[in-house]
């Protein structure tokens, strides 16, 4: 990393002033919210045909002396070639963090390469920085200066620093606006997770909204193409720009109910498949150079530390599991699921989560995962009925993780997970087929953000009285906020009455508390 300075101020277009400047000025007069609402100016997220940084800005995986920035360059950003517009070579780009929205008092600038074998994508790994701090940031390169971003360290490892923090998961582009990630960003979080589903793989079908470019996606070009068009969407940018991310895949980063090196369907191009896909997703996350993959492999699960109140232990839920039981989908009567080898982390992360449980310090340690993990019966009555792509179809696994959260150093277990477009709420049991098992933590699932549509709200009451430990169900589109306190979290069900048009308003359908030390679910 080159730290010395490259002063952008000698060449900031008419349009950085706009989305940068003039942005974080406003929102030093405006109030918690303000550079979101700065950059809900028109014209944002509507760069020039010239312009280089049509995907926007972002940061992620904070820690407390510093965070990754990312760009790409991309003039023309659906080309069908999955190069962007951008010429076969290296291309300087220079970044610059400062401490306040102006730039006045910029604390490290360098100059990094932006080459073609990555897209031209662009990531900075920042040290040196101060814990518990508000940063800004910016990029220029071919004359023109990106967007501004705002991003911040995470606490002194000592320090039970408050966090407010959203996640989400699964964002079909052709089926909705992105309006949930406008509405996290005028939250203000600290943090934002996102639990998978970044992007959709599937091509244009009829009934979709919005117009998805390109087939479904197979090759690396397919799948730079894809996430192109998803990172012009001013709303997803706005969030981006917001607050740092922590991300980890699903399934359809690369192809729908993928299972290791297993494919959905019968596919003898599928491990190529994988391996374009696991580029193209390193090359659009603001990741650091660790998770850069090789071949089909893509180190992903890590953990990532709010000072001492609370460890985030994102995991990989795809790219260990054994195939899906009883041939996927939702099953009953399926012994299967029960066979205590079956895994879906793999042996090794399940150790990595299994030590994280034992040596953590934390109030709070939250599992940032992707598929349902308690239990779920969804027959009422006689008989009974599991998702196979879940924790259930991998019950050992998931049983012995429940136990660990009771029987280590975890103060408080939290589970955070997506993929299923629905909010839901649950207690997690020790072990989930005794109804009488002690509660040992807690999960909050998030809805989708556009996937399924608008949804058709409801309580599924029958599903609820099925499973006594499951207390909360909504049928919308929208997120999950969060608020960690030495004492408390709180959690806040967000909800959208429309995704299928622009700007709906959020509004909370349900919130809990989870009192320290009590993993009991309290409705407020």
């Amino acid at each position: 990393m080159n730290e010395s300075p490259v002063p952008l101020s000698s060449r900031v277009s008419r349009r950085a002033v706009l989305l940068g400047g003039a942005a974080a000025l406003g929102a030093t007069a405006l109030g918690s919210s303000a550079l979101a609402n700065a950059l809900s100016s028109p014209g944002a997220g509507l760069p020039r045909l010239a312009d280089p940084f049509t995907l926007g800005v972002a940061s992620g995986d904070p820690m407390p002396d510093g965070v990754v920035l990312w760009t790409r360059l991309a003039p023309k950003p659906t080309a069908d070639d999955g190069h962007g517009g951008m010429p076969d070579k290296v291309v300087p780009v220079q970044w610059e963090v400062a401490e306040d929205e102006k730039f006045t008092k910029i604390v490290q600038s360098g100059e990094t390469d932006a080459a073609p074998e990555y897209a031209h994508s662009v990531h900075v790994e920042l040290e040196g920085l101060q814990p518990g701090a508000e940063y800004f940031y910016r990029f220029r390169a071919e004359g023109e200066i990106s967007p501004v971003g705002r991003t911040r360290t995470t606490p002194a490892p000592d320090a039970l620093s408050e966090l407010t923090m959203c996640f989400a998961s699964c964002a079909h582009y052709g089926e909705g606006y992105f309006t949930a990630y406008r509405r996290m960003a005028e939250d203000d979080p600290h943090l934002i997770l996102h639990l998978g589903d970044y992007q959709y793989e599937y091509a244009a079908k009829d009934g979709d909204v919005r117009e998805v470019v390109g087939p479904e996606t197979r090759t690396l070009a397919n799948y730079r193409q894809r996430y192109a068009q998803y990172k012009t969407d001013a709303d997803l940018q706005l969030a981006h720009a917001t607050a740092p991310w922590v991300v980890v895949f699903d399934d359809h980063e690369v192809q729908n109910n993928w299972a290791d090196e297993t494919p959905q369907k019968p596919d003898d191009g599928f491990l190529d498949r994988r391996k374009a896909a696991f580029r193209a997703y390193y090359e659009n996350m603001p990741l650091r150079s660790t998770a850069k993959p090789s071949g089909i492999d893509l180190q992903l699960y890590r953990r990532l530390q709010w000072g001492s109140l609370v460890n985030f232990h994102m995991l990989d839920t795809r790219q260990y599991r054994d195939d899906q039981a009883c041939g996927d989908g939702w099953q009953s009567g399926c012994t299967e699921r029960e066979d205590p080898k079956r895994s879906l982390t793999g042996e090794e992360q399940e150790k990595w989560v299994l030590d994280g449980f034992q040596k953590t310090t934390a109030r709070w340690d939250v599992l940032g995962q992707q598929v349902f993990f308690s239990k779920l019966d969804r027959t009422p009555g006689d008989g009974e009925k599991y998702s196979m792509d879940s924790w259930d179809g991998y019950v050992a696994n998931r049983d012995r993780i429940a136990t660990a959260m009771a029987d280590s150093a975890v103060r408080n277990g939290v589970v955070l997970t997506g993929d299923v477009h629905r909010h839901w709420a649950a207690e997690i049991k020790r072990t989930h087929d005794d109804p009488d098992s002690p509660a040992v933590g807690t999960e909050f699932v998030t809805t989708s953000v556009t996937s399924g549509g608008d949804g058709e709200g409801g309580g599924n009451e029958d599903v609820l009285k099925e499973n006594p430990h499951v207390k909360f169900y909504a049928d919308r589109r929208g997120y999950v906020r969060t608020k960690f306190t030495e004492g408390e979290l709180r959690a806040d069900h967000r909800v959208l009455a429309k995704v299928t048009e622009k700007d709906a308003p959020a509004e909370t359908a349900k919130s809990f508390v989870v009192e320290d030390g009590n993993p009991k679910l309290n409705p407020v």
